[in-house]
């Protein structure tokens, strides 16, 4: 019978021929991730559960990616991680990348893809909504609670129900003024954030795979913005070229099949779309960049899992190269291969470095920083009254700081080209 990707890669995790939309199995996990924030609660369930004793079912498939509040001097996020440093010697755990060491990545998604543990047909669960970055790479990947976490952590296993599947085709290339954020944001006005809810958001169309991976896992990142329980992009030629270049273990790729049933497809011309925002305060509040163009803001935010990989550095840099900011920009490198790219990955003769340097910009060291508000000292943090124009993925109230502050979501384009001029602005203006 006919499945989906979502479905075949569920059938593998299940040990099963074919399974049905709807219907409930055990998955067997393929890596399971937590970081700063959950970690410590997802250890104390299992130990509660599983005994004080008891040991993780597979240590080499835990992996613990300290991101959150890493750069703060709040005790709260440091006794954080002391709890991840305490779990991890006791359990062996050989994927604990510590904060204040050489081992530190940065943000946990975009760390995992540079660290191998993205792999096509496998299975990833995380103590995160964005897992569903993962999906990028021809995976399932979708988030869970401390609890399911905790229960994975001393089984390897986790009941789950087998989503639908709504499929959403780009069609035509992408021009140079729109970004997979766009897409997102696009299919996000469409639907709602509860549109997709429990569902696999499947991505296709020539835009699609024209897309560099950094823009793929931007695309799936905010299928949870629409309730998605995972975003996914089959896997081709780009994502074996850098699964291979980072990690030698073996996978397998799934694609759907012709006839695979839908809950609903949606088909886009990319050529007739346009730049958007997401207004305050959700997600899904989206507008042409055009119609708000003007808007006054405070400060712009180009970082997070969302929007802190090389690619969306390399387009910021197109707008910001021999201009100035008008309002305080936050460069924030989601990891720390990705700070390390930006002293030596130029544009047009010049490291994006000197180029945001040369801007005005402030760069910070990689984490989450402000996507989550953080702690007061947090890089970035939203005051009373801002008004934020940010490459991250959520703007509901109080998100990135202050409850008093607007944030508009937008792509590195939109928000390089608004910090230039301290309004929205439209990036077709630059380019």
């Amino acid at each position: 019978m006919a499945q989906t990707i979502t479905q075949k890669i569920l059938s593998r995790a299940a040990n099963r021929r074919f399974v049905e939309a709807g219907e409930s199995v055990w998955l067997n996990v393929d890596v399971l991730l937590t970081h700063d924030v959950c970690g410590p609660p997802t250890f104390d369930i299992f130990k509660q559960e599983f005994g004080p004793d008891a040991k993780v079912w597979d240590p080499e498939k835990v992996v613990v990616l300290p991101d959150h509040y890493i750069f703060t001097a709040n005790e709260h996020a440091h006794r954080n991680i002391d709890l991840l440093r305490q779990f991890a010697a006791e359990q062996g755990l050989p994927n604990y990348y510590d904060v204040g060491t050489s081992r530190y990545r940065g943000v946990c998604h975009v760390a995992l893809a540079e660290e191998g543990f993205n792999l096509p047909g496998t299975v990833l669960f995380g103590t995160d909504s964005h897992t569903c970055t993962s999906g990028a790479f021809g995976m399932f990947g979708t988030g869970i609670g401390n609890t399911d976490a905790a229960f994975i952590l001393g089984t390897g296993k986790l009941w789950e129900k087998v989503p639908e599947s709504m499929k959403f085709t780009f069609e035509d290339e992408m021009p140079e003024y729109l970004c997979a954020k766009d897409l997102i944001l696009q299919i996000l006005g469409d639907i709602g954030t509860d549109g997709a809810t429990y569902r696999a958001m499947e991505f296709d169309g020539e835009a699609v795979y024209s897309l560099p991976v950094d823009e793929r896992m931007t695309l799936c990142n905010m299928a949870i913005e629409a309730g998605g329980m995972n975003g996914i992009i089959a896997a081709d030629a780009v994502t074996e070229a850098y699964v291979k270049a980072h990690s030698s273990k073996p996978y397998e790729v799934f694609r759907s099949d012709p006839d695979a049933s839908y809950h609903s497809v949606r088909r886009y011309n990319v050529r007739e779309m346009e730049p958007v925002v997401a207004q305050p305060h959700s997600p899904d509040n989206r507008a042409t960049v055009r119609s708000v163009e003007g808007t006054k803001i405070t400060k712009s935010y180009i970082g997070s899992c969302t929007g802190g990989k090389l690619t969306d550095f390399m387009l910021a840099a197109k707008i910001l190269k021999g201009k100035q900011v008008a309002v305080h920009t936050n460069i924030v490198p989601a990891t720390v291969k990705v700070a390390r790219d930006l002293e030596c990955e130029t544009f047009e003769g010049v490291t994006l470095k000197k180029i945001f340097e040369d801007a005005g910009c402030s760069i910070a060291l990689p984490s989450c920083a402000a996507c989550l508000g953080g702690p007061a000292d947090t890089v970035g943090r939203s005051v009373d009254y801002d008004v934020v124009v940010s490459t991250t993925n959520r703007n509901f109230p109080g998100r990135m700081g202050s409850k008093k502050a607007g944030v508009y979501l937008a792509s590195p384009l939109t928000a390089a080209a608004s910090a230039v001029t301290g309004k929205l602005t439209d990036p077709r203006d630059f380019l």
